[in-house]
């Protein structure tokens, strides 16, 4: 009996600790841009890269002016 009780907790410690660590890894989400061309390819800038640094506050001013509309 002792020994199903402390099973059950380790697994419900087990299963809070995973989900404490799950939305800390959503909430850090990285900001990117995806520039999408005519041809249908598509690229991705990371938050720090130099083609990342110049577009994000482009994007961020634009989605900011299209809230505000």
């Amino acid at each position: 009996m002792r020994r199903k009780a402390l099973s059950l907790f380790g697994f419900g410690t087990g299963l809070f600790a995973g989900s404490v660590l799950y939305r800390r890894t959503l909430a850090r989400r990285r900001e990117r841009v995806d520039v999408y061309f005519d041809d249908g390819s598509m690229i991705t800038f990371d938050d720090g890269s130099p083609e990342a640094d110049t577009l994000l506050p482009i994007a961020r001013d634009a989605l900011s002016a299209a809230k505000h509309s």
